[in-house]
């Protein structure tokens, strides 16, 4: 299988555990996208923005002595988007409605990123 392919099915794992959401994505932690299910449009913004989140982030916590950056969650009235780095180079991306299971998406996104970061290996 390959690495694309590999992606794909991690993706489709998470959808299937958690039907609920609105998109998910593997990007690169320079903001290009590899893998999703968003639109071609929203991939190209939402990588770049993820990146943009994974490096706050990695600073934020950094600064702060919280040790390494374990998640970023943005939450709006309309719902959320979780950013979890995978490995130094990647990053996975969630997004659900108001009404998500954040807990289920931790979950299920701490799993997801480290099948992502072996993967890409």
């Amino acid at each position: 299988m390959s690495r694309q392919d590999e992606l794909v099915h991690i993706i489709g794992d998470i959808r299937r555990s958690i039907p609920t959401l609105t998109g998910v994505m593997v990007a690169t932690a320079d903001g290009l996208p590899i893998a999703h299910d968003f639109s071609e449009d929203a991939a190209d913004r939402l990588a770049a923005m993820a990146a943009t989140a994974l490096g706050l982030g990695e600073r934020v916590v950094e600064r702060t002595q919280l040790g390494d950056f374990a998640e970023g969650v943005f939450r709006g009235r309309d719902g959320y988007l979780v950013v979890y780095p995978c490995g130094d180079q990647m990053v996975l991306v969630l997004n659900g409605p108001a009404n998500s299971n954040l807990g289920l998406m931790r979950i299920e996104a701490r799993s997801a990123a480290a099948k992502i970061t072996e993967a890409m290996r």
